[in-house]
């Protein structure tokens, strides 16, 4: 396959790309500054553009078989970006002939109770809940798309943390999964292993899912 990955750049971005590569794609990186991705490789082609400015980078990403967008809203300190993106993205990919979109989310949204959500917990870190909210706005845009993109929306467990690549994960949807002890949590690698395979399967289309331990 030949994905196209928005966000190559950033902590879980630079996942992605690693275990796209590792399984045999080709890949084309739009990122803003090209500098601060310093993997060389001769499947993975390096692109500058910005995701609000479709004219960078649509050329670029013709012919791709699916992109996959892994951003944030925190280096620019822009939350309304997030929603702002994914809608520029649902426009827009069709105009390059790319039907399929696969959404890096947050879990704030994710239900721990009918009705009540991960970001509604008191507990819930004051700095972390603007762009746990604008990922809220990114999925209800999705929602509300008429856009022919088959997309996906994939929000990890509460906690995404550096870790082993064990393989291993459980699919939901639109609840919160926890273990047996109650702990939401998985790998970044881990993570990136369960959004490559919804590239790969291409299933779940048009809906939000979640993946855990």
């Amino acid at each position: 396959m030949r994905i196209a990955l928005f966000g190559a750049t950033g902590h879980v971005g630079r996942a992605i790309l690693d275990e796209t590569l590792a399984r045999g794609h080709d890949v084309v990186a739009i990122v803003r500054d090209p500098a601060r991705l310093d993997l060389r490789h001769d499947r993975l082609r390096v692109a500058t553009g910005d995701v609000a400015r479709p004219a960078t980078w649509l050329d670029a990403v013709r012919g791709s078989d699916a992109a996959v967008a892994s951003l944030s809203a925190r280096r620019d300190g822009d939350p309304d970006s997030l929603p702002a993106n994914a809608r520029i993205l649902l426009e827009q990919l069709p105009q390059a002939g790319v039907r399929r979109l696969v959404w890096v989310g947050g879990a704030g949204s994710l239900e721990t109770a009918p009705g009540v959500r991960v970001i509604d917990d008191p507990g819930f870190p004051a700095a972390w809940k603007p762009e746990a909210e604008a990922q809220g706005r990114a999925l209800e845009a999705f929602r509300a798309s008429t856009s022919p993109v088959d997309w996906t929306v994939v929000s990890p467990a509460a906690l995404l943390e550096d870790g082993k690549r064990t393989g291993h994960y459980r699919l939901g949807g639109d609840q919160l999964l926890v273990d047996a002890e109650g702990n939401s949590r998985i790998s970044v690698a881990d993570y990136a292993i369960a959004l490559l395979d919804r590239v790969e399967k291409n299933d779940a289309p048009r809906r939000r899912i979640t993946v855990a331990y």
